[in-house]
């Protein structure tokens, strides 16, 4: 991408938020100077800075390229400013989130409240969650923890921990394939980074115990909840329950047609039906499901505290494990989510599930506390 030196462009609300989602080769660092998530304000300058380019300066009235300075992100992730939180914000097939360095502390460096703030996409950074890349426990290498952008907090997330896992080898300046433990709410998660840059996850075995995904949903197969009835706007929906560490709700269509059209559904009306439904005791994340062939499924999904997302990672593991129990699938399956397609296999061998997708830099950043 090339910039002249005269190209000047008005910095509204509009174009700030598209500047997230310049390429990260040509832009990968913002710093927000006077984002307050106290207070929002139009933020008064932007320096964005990349690995091999120079830093270009951005004022409030204009975009303009003045006179380059020196700087990396590594030496970006070094600063330590007193009451400035640095962040790199990630995303995962386009589930976004900000990536916090918390590794000298067990304490999240900002509140929940203060998440929902920098997660707003209009008077804040825009993501899908703050993660926390925090000291290990129990043996582990490192702890992940999540705020949502509605301040709640996940068991875990599985286009989150591929980003976690990109984050924590750029902060530790390693390269190649790399694999290394994490602790989280949904208890060891195993990330590998790939040669080609992918992540591969172990993301364990899934949780099929009705009482334990949670769900009030009597059992019908064993003690799972399979291709079972559910109530919701008058309709009788066929859904399987899956924890992937955190509750999932699966569904592939209703009693009257099994054969589900994902790109026609509202899922803004919808999903939250079934999110607060009282048959999910701790909320639930829904997946609706179409079915291309035995290897290859399409999914939206409604996220539990986050609303519709581009891409669940625990979503796709969760839509592969119920595709097999309705004899729907095989156990190795492409699932293309809005914001792009995830490898997912769910192995007989030792039942654990394994992930397998991109996860990549959009932009560095820092905002006062």
């Amino acid at each position: 991408m090339a910039i002249a030196a005269t190209k000047t462009l008005p910095l509204t609300a509009a174009n700030s938020r598209s500047l997230s989602s310049i390429n990260s080769a040509a832009f990968n660092c913002f710093r927000f100077s006077s984002l307050s998530i106290q207070q929002p304000s139009t933020p008064k300058s932007i320096s964005i800075c990349t690995d091999q380019k120079p830093n270009f300066r951005v004022s409030s009235s204009s975009m303009s390229v003045q006179a380059p300075e020196q700087s990396s992100p590594t030496s970006f992730l070094d600063h330590k400013e007193s009451g400035i939180l640095h962040f790199v914000k990630y995303h995962g097939v386009g589930n976004d989130f900000i990536l916090v360095d918390n590794r000298d502390s067990m304490e999240p460096k900002i509140t929940p409240e203060q998440a929902v703030k920098l997660c707003d996409r209009n008077f804040g950074i825009g993501a899908d969650g703050v993660i926390f890349a925090m000291p290990g426990i129990n043996g582990t290498d490192y702890t992940m923890r999540i705020f949502n952008s509605d301040g709640s907090e996940p068991e875990m997330c599985g286009n989150g921990v591929r980003c976690f896992a990109r984050y924590i080898a750029e902060l530790e300046n390693l390269n190649g394939k790399q694999s290394f433990t994490v602790h989280t709410g949904a208890g060891l998660i195993v990330p590998e980074i790939q040669e080609d840059g992918k992540v591969k996850v172990d993301m364990g075995e899934p949780i099929l115990k009705a009482s334990d995904v949670p769900t009030k949903l009597s059992p019908n197969k064993d003690q799972s909840a399979v291709k079972a009835t559910l109530s919701v706007d008058g309709l009788n929906w066929n859904v399987t329950c899956v924890s992937m560490g955190n509750p999932h709700c699966v569904t592939f269509g209703t009693e009257s047609n099994e054969d589900l059209q994902v790109d026609e559904l509202n899922l803004a009306e919808i999903g939250p039906k079934f999110e607060h439904h009282v048959m999910f005791p701790a909320r639930t994340n829904t997946e609706f499901v179409q079915v291309f062939s035995p290897s290859h499924l399409k999914m939206r999904v409604w996220e539990r505290g986050a609303g519709a997302t581009l891409a669940c990672g625990t979503g796709a593991c969760a839509v592969v494990v119920a595709a097999v129990l309705e004899g729907r699938a095989g156990r190795n399956c492409t699932v293309d989510l809005p914001g792009g397609p995830l490898d997912i296999e769910w192995r007989e061998d030792d039942n654990h599930v394994y992930m397998t997708g991109p996860a990549e830099v959009v932009f560095y950043g820092s905002v006062p506390l």
